[in-house]
């Protein structure tokens, strides 16, 4: 700042003041002027919390699928090394059984049965 007030000094006594003021007042609208930007702005800090809270969700979505994908793989490995998850998956979701087994079924009633009447 040395220089600007050494040509303003250099300009004269009373209007080296006047432009001293005027580029305070000048360098002041210019600081409001950026602070407002960095507030309100497209890329201000509320754009910046809302994607730090965006990324945080995907982190969790990501930990989620992550296990998922950990469940998925173990039940592949064992479906490819073991025939007892071939045979548990062949029971519980297709009613398969084996040869030489008597299926039972017992189905409870949906509602009392009409008394006789003679």
């Amino acid at each position: 700042m040395p220089v600007v007030r050494h040509w303003l000094i250099s300009r004269g006594g009373q209007s080296a003041e006047n432009s001293m003021r005027w580029l305070i007042v000048l360098l002041l609208v210019l600081l409001v002027l950026l602070q407002g930007t960095l507030w309100l702005g497209d890329g201000g800090i509320p754009r910046v919390r809302q994607l730090s809270n965006a990324v945080s969700d995907l982190e969790q979505e990501n930990q989620q699928l992550q296990a998922r994908n950990e469940a998925l793989q173990a039940e592949v490995n064992d479906l490819r090394e073991g025939l007892e998850a071939v045979e548990e998956r062949a029971r519980s979701e297709l009613g398969l059984i084996k040869e030489g087994e008597t299926f039972y079924q017992v189905v409870s009633p949906k509602s009392d049965p009409p008394d006789a009447k003679d």
